[in-house]
């Protein structure tokens, strides 16, 4: 088991505090809502409905969520009010683990994708730099090689915060400054991630080209000259998204899953809202598994997504 094997204490703090303002948002609405009841009715399915669509678990999600519970009113006939907060940890559990959201804690990679290729995608402003920058400080605490590639070469201040992320975190960064062939910085960066043995390669892209179609093709052109290196690179396509957004995450999603096969979800900010609702919508919505999550402004605050851990604190009572 690595250093990061277990949910510890102060991690489980950070993310308790991470998802406060949610947790307050959806549990003091929770309690009036079935204040005074006896059983779970109509109403206060209505008034759950209306809860989680304000905390931005989206209208498909919040539906299926309430026909389960529907579910299991019927089914047992009788169910207690107060038991209706231990109902949604489970049925939101059960959604998250259908969706392959992972209950590890650790940052391990493949033992047979040496160096393992992480392809981060995302719009400008979600925190896209910030999160490679953050996750490569993980990587290397769990005693992991990392280079990073600055290719989102469009913005010069892309590619000069990324040099400072790796100073910061003793990385070496492969960038050739802005308005470069982004495909050529990834290239770079692959090769000299297989000629230094690195453990992890992870390369910035561009947030946003003029259409669809230059994004897509921009991308598709960076995954084709990985390959020339590593054939079944990029191992994980990593789309970023802004938790305080709310439902134009969900709009960030759909744009990028159309654009390229992503295939896990960093969702960041969520200190900063009471939206953090979203994870699990967009989780659902879009069958793509969340791996990570932004609680804080610490480098630590980067955490490995634990669904369990997740939804015991966005229903935790506080005080």
């Amino acid at each position: 088991m690595g250093i990061f094997g277990f949910f510890s204490k102060d991690k489980k703090e950070s993310l308790d505090q991470g998802l406060q303002k949610t947790s307050e948002n959806i549990f003091s609405k929770l309690s009036k809502a079935v204040m005074g009841k006896s059983k779970v009715d109509e109403e206060v399915l209505d008034e759950l409905e209306e809860i989680l669509i304000t905390a931005d678990v989206g209208v498909d999600t919040t539906i299926k969520v309430i026909r389960r519970i529907e579910e299991r009113v019927a089914r047992d006939k009788y169910l207690n009010a107060a038991e209706l907060d231990v109902i949604l940890r489970e049925e939101i559990a059960f959604l998250l683990e259908e969706n392959r959201s992972s209950d590890t804690s650790d940052f391990d990679l493949p033992a047979d994708k040496k160096p393992y290729v992480i392809m981060v995608v995302g719009v400008n402003g979600v925190g896209k730099t910030t999160t490679i920058g953050k996750l490569a400080h993980q990587f290397k605490l769990a005693g992991k090689s990392v280079v990073l590639g600055a290719a989102d070469t469009f913005r010069a201040a892309a590619v000069d915060q990324l040099i400072l992320w790796g100073q910061r975190v003793g990385v070496p960064v492969v960038s050739h400054g802005m308005n470069t062939d982004p495909a050529s910085v990834a290239f770079d960066a692959v090769k000299q991630g297989v000629d230094s043995k690195a453990d992890v390669v992870i390369v910035d892209t561009a947030g946003r080209l003029h259409t669809k179609v230059n994004l897509m093709n921009e991308l598709t052109k960076i995954k084709k000259v990985m390959q020339k290196f590593i054939p079944d690179a990029p191992h994980e396509i990593l789309l970023v998204l802004d938790g305080s957004t709310g439902q134009n995450a969900f709009i960030q999603a759909k744009e990028f899953t159309r654009a390229t096969e992503v295939s896990a979800l960093a969702i960041t900010k969520l200190d900063g809202t009471a939206k953090g609702g979203v994870v699990i919508g967009i989780s659902d919505q879009f069958k793509i598994p969340v791996k990570y999550i932004g609680v804080g402004e610490k480098m630590t605050d980067l955490q490995l997504f634990n669904r369990k851990e997740f939804v015991d604190s966005l229903f935790k009572k506080k005080g």
